[in-house]
Parts: structure tokens; C-alpha cells; sequence
């Protein structure tokens, strides 16, 4: 099966003052919602709808598009029915809209100057030395 993303609406911004510190603790929520699937020439589209929103209210981001898929048409047909019975879109389909759509918004946050909403890897802190006891004593 293959996916393809077409980005067709972007909307971003800023609400908090550009020179004023980001508070700490900025909770980044991120919605996806595929709003149909339908069966056209041979592949499926998928339009959809990305929101990103921050909280304290320090911005937001709206992205729309369509995925569309191709593959087996017995398999698609599948899809299809499933996401009409149930309204749960396929991973390989959540997953592609939601990589896409965070690359896109994350360029954005750096225009924005505001948090990627990505989590950022985090190092460690050093811990202070105990004495280290074994996790077997026999």
C-alpha cells in the first residue's frame, strides 16, 4: 500500500507577545481527523485535518489536505467499509498524515518562534552517587 500526503491549507498563530518569555509547562495538544474515505479511480482519499493547539494559549496551527492511497483494490475496498462501520481511519494512514503534518508545523513553530510541537529529547540529570547495592543477594 502506498500513501501519499497533499498539503492543502496551512493557518498558524502566535498569540503570545513576541518579545515576552514562554512560560514553563506549555501542554501541546495534536488532533487528527480524517473527515472521510472515498473510493475514487482505483485508490482511496482521505481528506483530513491536522489541529495543533498550545496551552497557556501561546499559539495554534490548522493544517488540511488529503491523503490518498493506492494498492490492491480489494484491500482499499476494505479500508473503505471498515472506516464507514467503525470511523476509525487505518495506522499506516494516521501514521503518514500525522509525520507529514508535524514536519510541516514544526518548520512553522520556528517561523513562529514558538516550541516544536514535537517532544524534544531530554538529557538526563546526573543523580548524586549512592552507595550502589546489588539487585541479588544469593
Amino acid at each position: 500500500m502506498e500513501v501519499s500526503i497533499q498539503l492543502n491549507y496551512v493557518s498558524a498563530e502566535r498569540f503570545w507577545e513576541l518579545g515576552k518569555p514562554l512560560p514553563k509547562g506549555i501542554h501541546i495538544s495534536t488532533n487528527v481527523n480524517v473527515v472521510s474515505i472515498q473510493l475514487q479511480e482505483e485508490r482511496l482519499v482521505a481528506p483530513y485535518v491536522v489541529t495543533i493547539n498550545y496551552s497557556p494559549s501561546v499559539a495554534q496551527m490548522s493544517l488540511k489536505g488529503r491523503a490518498v492511497l493506492s494498492g490492491d483494490r480489494k484491500e482499499l475496498e476494505k479500508i473503505r467499509e471498515e472506516f464507514e462501520k467503525r470511523r476509525t481511519p487505518p495506522i499506516v494512514l494516521l501514521q503518514s498524515i500525522t509525520g507529514s503534518s508535524l514536519v510541516e508545523a514544526t518548520l512553522i513553530s520556528r517561523s513562529l518562534h514558538i516550541p516544536p510541537p514535537i517532544p524534544l529529547p531530554s538529557i538526563p540529570k546526573p543523580t548524586s552517587k549512592k552507595e550502589e547495592k546489588p539487585d541479588y543477594v544469593g
